[in-house]
């Protein structure tokens, strides 16, 4: 299945004392690849998928290596690990090639704005999501 990759960089403001990325910092990464990947479908051909609002019910997150500012940016790899009615599970790896430096998921609640309460799936959304949907296996220990 496919996985989404988001090319983020690194700001000079991410760093805290310790010259590292700040551990609040990088659920700022997962947002910015979490909203690149959801509003892929909902602009291209006028959709209203994903466009009515989502809010984040879950996050967890593994911190498994100290990230340090540099030019070059991090990938961040997302892809779907379950799918609800009204929810579904987005599973990240924020990474370089030689390796991983945070493993994460979070809970996704698709959210209508005007009625103010969560909604279920669309058909549409569903379809989209499933081609992304991987049991997280490809790096040993992947969160799930």
């Amino acid at each position: 299945m496919a996985r989404h990759l988001y090319s983020c960089p690194l700001r000079w403001s991410d760093m805290d004392a310790f010259g590292h990325v700040n551990n609040v910092v990088f659920l700022r990464y997962l947002e910015e690849a979490r909203i690149d990947f959801m509003f892929r479908l909902a602009p291209g051909d006028g959709s209203p998928s994903f466009s009515g609002g989502s809010v984040v019910a879950r996050h967890e997150i593994d911190y498994l290596r100290p990230l340090v500012h540099r030019h070059e940016p991090v990938t961040v790899e997302s892809w779907v690990t379950k799918i609800g009615a009204a929810s579904l599970t987005i599973a990240y790896e924020i990474k370089d090639p030689d390796q991983v430096y945070v493993r994460a998921s979070t809970v996704v609640v698709p959210f209508d704005l005007e009625a103010q309460r969560p909604r279920r799936i669309t058909a549409e959304e569903r379809s989209f999501l499933q081609e992304y949907v991987d049991d997280g296996m490809r790096s040993e220990g992947a969160a799930a």
